[in-house]
């Protein structure tokens, strides 16, 4: 049994969370830490890069910093008094370097600049690896979709059989919102906070000069994150875009995780999830745990975002009280179940299979109504729509479809095998399949 200092310690390794266990490594503890180092790192760089102090200064900094050990739990503590980690931290780093370079740890900054940054070097971090992870899925979606470009299903509308599709047309669908959220985490903008104690940089033109202008550019540069002329202080739009942008992720991924949730039902059965489903109590069951999880991703991401809304509707003032401070865990649960929900759907898509035959007997169960709406396009013309809703109300009875409407003189010259196949009624399905999955000069934004 662990103490309750170690129960602290490891509060949350994942036990209620499964989706994201193993996933989220950028956004744990330890991860936040290194970044907000980081952030502190990349200031003194970009002062350097002003030619405001050499960079042998800056370089033996960053050296003392690589071998700091600092303890986490130690840390959070002590931030407890402040509100915020970066007030004790800033002593523990300039304690770490010579007396006469500490005044270029932190100079300028306030607690919010690095922060800020830190979230968007941890956020920068997850979103190229979220973007990695869903071209995985585009490739496994893109190649079911193509190889089962020709087999006919039932299409469903409000849980009931509706016309037919294809099971490479559903697929497309699936494959269509994930590559749109994939360029929209793409075109996300992930800047630089530097702005001072209010925003205003006056303590970075006082310390620096005129010169100093151009440090946020340089602080950007210095860590790969984007460069905005504004400072966002209480203008958070960097966190709710990219808010959204995970959202729209893991609606993507939850669309294609409750599909196969219901098609892998056991009365349907087209689909098998081939990943994980043991049951505790009844070994029989194959579950589309892979499903599920990401599923409880995609139920829980909306109003984590939706709760980043808020805290930027209420970030009132110069600096947010509180609702600054409820970003933090609220952006880093977010990034970690996208994390989560995005590897479970690689492995799911990478081993998801069709029955063809489950398919074939469910398309059949409507005895040929599947295609009424056909019935109704054709021969109204020829009988009338009341006509057609009793021949339909006949073959909904038991009736032989086909025998009605060979029964009809009307409908003499039709060929009725061909007007009663699913396969002749599925529109431009296949069309749409071969379009996403053929490589194509048009960007994948237009593809999306």
């Amino acid at each position: 049994m662990s103490s309750d200092a170690d129960a602290a310690a490891s509060f949350d390794r994942g036990l209620l969370s499964p989706v994201a266990v193993g996933h989220d490594a950028v956004v744990s503890d330890d991860g936040v830490l290194a970044a907000l180092v980081r952030a502190e790192l990349g200031l003194v760089r970009a002062w350097s890069a002003l030619g405001a102090l050499p960079g042998e200064t800056a370089d033996s900094i960053a050296e003392a910093w690589e071998s700091l050990v600092i303890d986490v739990d130690s840390l959070a503590e002590s931030a407890v008094g402040g509100g915020n980690p970066v007030i004790p931290l800033v002593p523990l780093l300039k304690n770490a370097v010579p007396p006469e370079v500490r005044t270029w740890v932190h100079r300028g900054a306030t607690s919010q600049d690095i922060v800020d940054t830190a979230l968007m070097l941890i956020s920068r971090r997850a979103v190229d690896a979220l973007v990695a992870v869903l071209t995985d899925v585009e490739d496994s979606l893109s190649a079911f979709a193509a190889e089962h470009r020709d087999v006919v299903s039932a299409g469903r509308t409000l849980a009931q059989h509706a016309v037919p599709t294809t099971v490479g047309y559903r697929a497309v669908g699936w494959l269509s919102g994930i590559r749109r959220a994939s360029v929209r985490l793409r075109q996300l903008t992930l800047p630089v906070q530097l702005g001072g104690a209010a925003g205003t940089r006056a303590s970075f033109l006082e310390l620096g000069g005129p010169a100093a202008g151009e440090l946020p550019e340089r602080y950007a540069e210095a860590l790969g994150l984007d460069h905005t002329v504004a400072v966002w202080h209480t203008s958070r739009w960097p966190v709710t875009e990219l808010a959204d942008a995970l959202a729209q992720t893991t609606d993507a991924l939850g669309k294609l995780a409750a599909d196969v949730v219901t098609l892998s039902r056991t009365e349907i059965a087209e689909v098998s999830a081939g990943v994980g489903g043991e049951s505790s109590a009844m070994p029989h069951k194959s579950n589309p745990v892979a499903a599920v999880l990401i599923r409880s991703a995609a139920l829980r991401a909306p109003q984590l975002a939706a709760t980043l809304h808020l805290c930027a509707a209420l970030a009132a003032d110069e600096r947010p009280a509180g609702a600054w401070h409820a970003e933090w865990p609220t952006l880093r649960e977010l990034l970690r179940i996208a994390l989560g929900a995005a590897t479970h759907a690689a492995q799911l898509t990478a081993t998801l299979s069709v029955d063809p035959h489950a398919v074939a007997r469910n398309l059949a169960l409507t005895r040929g109504l599947l295609v009424s709406e056909r019935l109704s396009i054709v021969l109204t013309p020829l009988i009338g729509a009341e006509r057609v809703a009793a021949l339909v109300a006949a073959a909904g009875a038991g009736g032989d479809l086909a025998e009605l409407i060979r029964d009809l003189p009307e409908c003499a010259g039709l060929d009725i095998p061909d007007l009663l196949d699913p396969a002749a009624y599925t529109g431009d399905a296949r069309a749409a399949v071969d379009r996403a999955t053929t490589p194509a000069d048009g960007t994948e934004e237009e593809r999306a």
